[in-house]
C-alpha cells in the first residue's frame, strides 16, 4: 500500500514530463518531506487539461470521495468509521489506494475515473513498514507480534518520480464546496518492495516519463490501462533506507536510522 508519501521540491527545481515543463516558483505547497494520507490533506498532482497535451499542477485532497458521498460528514464516516444508533460501528472505507487489479472492473466506484480522469502523483520518496517477527527466546518459535521498521523509498538518481493516480470532482450537496479528489494505483510489489512492505507486498505504480506521458494523455483501451496500471518499477532502480520510527515528528524524516537487531534486505535481483 502507499499511505505515506514525500513532496519536497526546490523551487530551483523543474517538473518534467517529455517535452513539456512547468516552472514551480510560485507552488508554496511543495515544501513537505512527508504527507500522511490519513490527514486527508492537499497533495499535489499533475492534472491533464482537456483537449490539450499539456497538464496543470494543482493540489487535491487525497482520498478518492465517490459520487454517492452527499456531505462531509458521510465523508468524514467513510473514512474514519462511525457508529449508527444502534451503537453497532462501522469500519473506515479506505480510498487512498486504488488496487491497479480492481482499477476498471465493471462496478467498482474507481472505473469511471480509471477510463477518464488519470493523474499523476507527484513524490520525492514513499514511506513503507518492514514487518519482522522476533523469535521467542526460550522457545525459539516466531513471536505473534511484529516489530514494524518504516523505510525511506526513493527513484535512484531521480529528485522526484509520478506515480500513477485516478482523480475525481466531488462536491458537498449540504455547503456547495468543490474539491477534487485522488487515489493513488497500487500494484504488486517488485523484488524490493516485496521485501520492505512484507506484510501486504503491494506499492504505487510508478511510471517512467514514457509510461507517466501515455497515462495522462493516451487514447487508451481497458487491456492498455491495465497494463499501465500494473507497471512495477525496476527493483534495481530503486533504493530503501530505514528512517527513524518517530520520522513524522522529527525534522529530517528522511535521514538514515541504521537498527542494529535488523537484518539487510536482500539486493540481489
Amino acid at each position: 500500500m502507499c499511505y505515506y508519501n514525500g513532496q519536497k521540491v526546490t523551487r530551483s527545481e523543474y517538473i518534467r514530463l517529455k517535452d513539456l515543463e512547468k516552472a514551480i516558483l510560485n507552488y508554496d505547497f511543495l515544501n513537505k518531506d512527508v504527507q500522511t494520507g490519513f490527514d486527508y490533506s492537499g497533495n499535489a498532482v499533475l492534472k491533464p487539461i482537456e483537449g490539450k497535451n499539456d497538464f496543470d499542477l494543482v493540489q487535491m485532497e487525497w482520498g478518492f470521495l465517490p459520487g454517492y458521498i452527499k456531505d462531509r460528514e458521510q465523508a468524514k464516516n467513510m473514512r474514519f468509521g462511525y457508529k449508527d444508533a444502534s451503537g453497532k460501528f462501522h469500519p473506515p472505507i479506505t480510498t487512498l489506494n486504488a488496487m491497479a487489479e480492481e482499477l476498471i472492473k465493471p462496478g467498482k466506484i474507481y472505473r469511471e475515473a480509471g477510463l477518464k480522469r488519470r493523474c499523476l502523483v507527484l513524490s520525492t520518496g514513499i514511506f513503507e513498514w518492514r514487518h519482522v517477527f522476533a523469535k521467542n527466546k526460550r522457545t525459539g518459535e516466531p513471536l505473534k507480534t511484529a516489530t514494524k521498521y518504516p523505510y525511506h523509498i526513493t527513484v535512484k538518481n531521480q529528485e522526484y518520480f509520478y506515480m500513477a493516480g485516478i482523480w475525481q470532482p466531488w462536491t458537498d450537496r449540504e455547503t456547495g464546496e468543490h474539491v477534487e479528489t485522488f487515489s493513488v494505483v497500487t500494484t504488486e510489489a517488485n523484488k524490493l518492495m516485496e521485501q520492505v512492505h512484507n506484510s501486504k507486498k503491494r506499492m504505487p505504480a510508478i511510471l517512467n516519463e514514457d509510461l507517466a506521458y501515455e497515462w495522462m494523455f493516451g487514447d487508451l483501451s481497458e487491456p492498455r490501462i491495465n497494463e499501465i496500471a500494473k507497471t512495477q518499477f525496476p527493483a534495481e532502480k530503486m533504493e530503501a533506507c530505514t528512517i527513524a520510527k518517530d520520522f513524522r515528528e522529527v525534522l529530517e524524516p528522511t535521514k538514515p536510522f541504521a537498527y542494529e537487531d535488523l537484518a539487510a534486505i536482500e539486493l540481489n535481483f
